[in-house]
């Protein structure tokens, strides 16, 4: 008994003719099939230079497009003309030119000749495979596919979404039950017989030359009608990204390779010389007597898949830059953003800086340029106070500065007058927590002396764009920790907000507020809100403020305990 092997070859020739001895020289008769679009001029050369090899032979010739029908009929030529040549073939093994055998030839023929009688073929179906990708499981079995799906993809699409419409669905054959799996099997000279020599061939045949992707449904389908004894796995290692693409394995994975305790391989990198070198002559190095294990290296490539698809957080990069709302994380880190806090406190920033030894931002996304903290002009990452740099990409600016700042808490003031192209980059962050005191904006207003009739109409402005940035974040879609006080709310009793805010950012602990920012005075604000409401304008973000409010409630009614920690 001894092992058959069919290549299916359609570029990278010089590599098959190595592979192709490789098997020959260890006494397994090789069948290749080479593509039809392969030069008539390359494909003689090719013959001749295996010419010098006896149980080398050739096949009819298919065109061998992806997902067509013509893969499977070169499998079914090279596998007829193996079976009619080779008498003493017990198992054939299909293979491409870009397969490469991992470990001695006679350990594959002693392994198969412990297993006389199973069938080594992935087969499962459609609803127990996590794989497919392009959105049909079921219907590649029921509809029809006469264009191709990457050289007439427009009539493709059109033709599936028509027969979605009108119902229209074919009749799989009866007694099938169609399986799915990896095209690379190998199966028993008994059960690929009689897959080949079956009566029902002819209507078999008509049935999958018009499913999507045949050769990862026909064998593994009919194989389940004639095999006594199948373990449905391939003996070849390949491995597939998250659009369904297979890897290609290149020099540097040759010890990934030899982890793995596989037979066969593919993709090799045609210009791999490294791997071709230790696997096709290096026999010590790849002599493994273990079972193939794939799963030994499935934890390596399920690392490679999630830092392809998603990345380090907060980092951005092609595999996903196009692709909004891919990321992992908005940002690399926590930070916190203040809105409406500077116009209601003289001295917050530098009083927040020195209470949480974070860094402490002025408005970063203001009309007239970025206030970075200390009056910088550039900071980590190269980063620009240019408003027009800074608009131009809003929410990479965010995710740069974050990045570049990894370690240390970033702080930054926000409101109404600037930038709201932010805002729901904020939101969906949970990296980010937003303290808003609603309203705070009219202080600053009140505080103005110019003249009323603009003041009113700058102040129905702010409110209007507050209570849409208020709307975002009272959000079902919000991700980041948001908390909103009505300034009448936060200037009764400001001392609890201002502790959470600190217990939140301080890196050490148990930190108590020791000092507290200067309130400015806002003595007849209540006043001013009243003269607003009798010009016409509501001014209902600041909540209930008295019209007689003093500077604080502290002035208005008897002291209340103060904070404590212990």
């Amino acid at each position: 008994m001894t092992l058959g092997v069919v290549m299916l070859c359609h570029t990278a020739l010089g590599r098959a003719e190595q592979v192709a001895r490789h098997w020959a020289q260890a006494g397994c008769p090789v069948v290749i099939h080479v593509d039809r679009t392969v030069p008539n001029a390359a494909y003689r050369t090719f013959v001749k230079s295996l010419s010098d090899v006896p149980n080398v032979q050739f096949s009819r010739r298919y065109r061998c497009e992806w997902g067509t029908w013509g893969i499977v009929a070169a499998s079914q030529a090279a596998s007829t003309q193996l079976l009619n040549a080779f008498a003493d073939v017990r198992h054939v093994y299909l293979a491409s030119g870009a397969c490469l055998p991992l470990r001695p030839v006679q350990e594959l023929i002693d392994y198969l000749a412990e297993r006389p009688r199973v069938d080594f073929i992935e087969s499962a179906t459609t609803s127990e495979v996590p794989w497919t990708v392009g959105g049909l499981d079921e219907e590649r079995f029921t509809m029809r596919f006469p264009f191709s799906w990457r050289k007439q993809r427009y009539f493709f699409d059109r033709f599936v979404a028509l027969q979605r419409t009108i119902g229209l669905k074919r009749k799989i054959p009866n007694g099938l039950v169609p399986h799915m799996g990896s095209q690379w099997w190998c199966l028993t000279r008994q059960t690929l017989s009689a897959i080949l020599q079956d009566p029902d061939r002819a209507t078999y045949d008509a049935y999958f030359k018009r499913v999507w992707i045949p050769d990862e449904s026909y064998y593994q389908t009919l194989a389940r009608l004639y095999g006594t004894q199948i373990e449905s796995r391939s003996l070849t290692l390949s491995k597939f990204d998250f659009q369904g693409k297979p890897h290609i394995f290149y020099d540097d994975h040759l010890q990934l390779l030899r982890r793995s305790d596989c037979f066969v391989a593919r993709k090799i990198w045609p210009h791999a010389d490294g791997l071709y070198r230790a696997f096709l002559t290096d026999t010590a190095g790849a002599l493994s007597r273990t079972e193939p294990n794939p799963g030994k290296i499935d934890r390596i490539f399920a690392k490679a898949v999630e830092r392809r698809t998603r990345g380090r957080p907060g980092l951005y990069m092609h595999s996903r830059f196009p692709n909004r709302d891919w990321e992992n994380g908005v940002t690399a880190g926590p930070y916190s953003v203040f809105q409406g806090f500077t116009q209601l406190f003289e001295d917050f920033e530098p009083w927040l800086a020195r209470a949480t030894d974070a860094r402490v931002h002025g408005h970063l996304y203001a009309p007239d340029r970025a206030h970075f903290a200390d009056q910088q002009t550039i900071i980590n990452g190269a980063l620009s106070d240019n408003a027009q740099l800074r608009d131009a990409n809003p929410r990479a600016f965010l995710t740069n500065l974050v990045w570049n700042t990894r370690g240390e808490r970033q702080c930054f003031q926000y409101g109404p007058s600037d930038n709201q192209n932010i805002v729901w980059d904020l939101i969906k962050d949970p990296n980010a927590t937003i303290n808003v005191i609603s309203g705070a904006w009219a202080v600053p207003l009140f505080r103005s002396n110019r003249d009323f009739a603009d003041l009113r109409q700058d102040a129905a402005d702010l409110q209007k764009i507050e209570a849409k940035a208020l709307y975002a974040y009272r959000s079902a879609k919000a991700k980041a920790r948001v908390r909103i006080w009505t300034m009448a709310e936060f200037v009764e009793a400001p001392m609890e907000p201002l502790q959470s805010v600190i217990d939140e950012i301080s890196t050490r602990p148990n930190r108590g507020i020791s000092e507290v920012p200067r309130l400015v005075d806002i003595k007849g604000f209540g006043q001013f809100l009243q003269n607003l409401k009798n010009q016409g304008m509501h001014p209902y973000l600041m909540g209930d403020f008295p019209v007689d409010a003093e500077t604080s409630a502290d002035s208005r009614k008897p002291p209340r305990k103060p904070y404590l920690v212990q």
